[in-house]
């Protein structure tokens, strides 16, 4: 056996990780040790593996995942002649990584700003009130969010492609000088991984079967609603939604489709916390 290699308690206490971490990284692969006794199964590290340890160390302890790590580490990351994340496997990697925090940031950050809300004001109520709505021609987009935290992000950016196409409509429909365009999302009121999205605009009935480049025509059917007026930022609707469902189901209803968020401001000209939105629900009288 060389002089230079260290036990495995030896390098634990090196490169600052317990003897069990050092068993799991190996048994992954991440980092193997110099040599392993074949008659005892010891197992034997090199003082100039420790860079590499503790780099795994670090990236763990920022909550970078063992994929990640073994991709950042198998690139030569951790090799003191070549500084930086130079290998661009290990850089999207991380980068990806860092994304996928800030995402969960702005979701925690949501969360805490609808927990104050329900501090300062209680758990949701809103008036409700029931209301007839005619059926209405549309021209709607559709996409579908990966989870129940995309869905904000996916509906703006089904407005984004929306808003163009209505201005660019040469009939003067919505949006394209004529006023604005009433937009209204559609969500399911039960919500799984994969949540599918639905934003339409209200055209008036001269355009025919005229429709804006890019989107399908369809009809918004009409009926009985429950609706209510939600005041606030978008992030927060889900509080109004909730009163509005807990309204409907102390009377015995159900919904019958989905529920229907119309965006009466408009963001780019009112700030958030004075933006309005009626969220109503097709109702159904339970038998």
């Amino acid at each position: 056996m060389n002089d230079d290699l260290l036990s495995i308690g030896q390098f634990a206490r090196l490169s600052r990780l317990s003897v069990k971490q050092l068993r799991n990284y190996a048994d992954l692969g991440l980092l193997e040790p110099a040599w392993i006794d074949p008659d005892s199964g010891y197992r034997y590290y090199r003082a100039g593996q420790a860079r590499a340890a503790l780099s795994i160390g670090l990236l763990r302890s920022l909550d970078v995942p063992l994929a990640v790590v073994a991709t950042v580490i198998g690139s030569g990351a951790a090799d003191p002649e070549e500084p930086g994340v130079g290998d661009w496997r290990a850089a999207a990697a991380l980068a990806r990584v860092r994304d996928d925090l800030e995402s969960e940031l702005a979701r925690r950050r949501r969360t805490l700003r609808t927990l104050e809300r329900i501090l300062e004001g209680g758990l949701p109520a809103a008036e409700v009130s029931v209301v007839r709505e005619p059926p209405h021609r549309v021209a709607l987009l559709r996409d579908v969010a990966a989870s129940p935290e995309h869905i904000g992000a996916v509906t703006s950016a089904c407005i984004a492609r929306l808003l163009p196409a209505l201005r660019s409509f040469p009939h003067g429909g919505p949006g394209s000088g004529g006023g604005p365009a009433r937009l209204i999302g559609l969500f399911p009121v039960d919500v799984d991984d994969a949540v599918p999205i639905t934003v339409a605009a209200v055209l008036p009935e001269r355009h025919g079967d005229d429709r804006p480049p890019g989107t399908r025509l369809d009809i918004l059917p009409g009926g009985t609603f429950a609706r209510a007026v939600h005041v606030g930022p978008y992030d927060q609707i889900s509080l109004t939604a909730h009163a509005l469902l807990a309204w409907c189901a102390e009377r015995g209803h159900h919904p019958a489709g989905p529920l229907r968020e119309v965006y009466v401001s408009d963001p780019s000209t009112v700030p958030p916390e004075g933006l309005v939105t009626h969220l109503m629900i097709p109702l159904e009288e339970m038998a």
